[in-house]
């Protein structure tokens, strides 16, 4: 059972956003420092990916780690209606791996990013590092692309 009306829950609801967020603009703000250029949700893809690196033949979702079901504290159930919540979030998780698996039989390569892993500076850096590796060592056309290894772009 809800603990709000359904009139309140769904008034709380409408206001979850689903582009845009701030962990996705810390991402675009990221990559946009290493130098890399991109496209923003290209709903021609499956999945709609958040950023699209055509260049590298990268894409990249920013995945809230309640919403798509990561383990971590943040990706925990809430205690009011579980049956509902773990159906939601199995089908999220069961839809994600799908898009996932097309985009990759389509030659693309899948980035996946955590909110969690936008937490902190650390966690930041450190992503910067696995974004740039990640899209660095993707091979483009039978060709090996440079690996970006800072952040600071001169």
């Amino acid at each position: 059972m809800d603990v709000f009306p359904e009139k309140k829950r769904r008034e709380i609801m409408s206001r979850v956003k689903n582009r845009s967020t701030r962990q996705e603009l810390f991402v675009r703000s990221l990559l946009h420092r290493l130098g890399y250029r991109f496209r923003l949700h290209r709903s021609d893809l499956p999945g709609t990916p958040d950023i699209v690196l055509p260049k590298y033949s990268t894409v990249v979702f920013v995945n809230g780690c309640f919403w798509h079901g990561h383990d971590c504290p943040r990706g925990k159930l809430p205690e009011s209606n579980k049956d509902f919540w773990a159906e939601k979030i199995e089908k999220n998780r069961n839809r994600d791996q799908q898009n996932i698996e097309t985009l990759e039989s389509l030659g693309w390569q899948v980035v996946v990013v955590w909110t969690c892993e936008t937490a902190s500076a650390v966690k930041l850096t450190a992503l910067g590092h696995r974004l740039a590796e990640a899209i660095g060592r993707h091979r483009v056309k039978g060709v090996q692309t440079k690996t970006r290894t800072t952040i600071r772009r001169r």
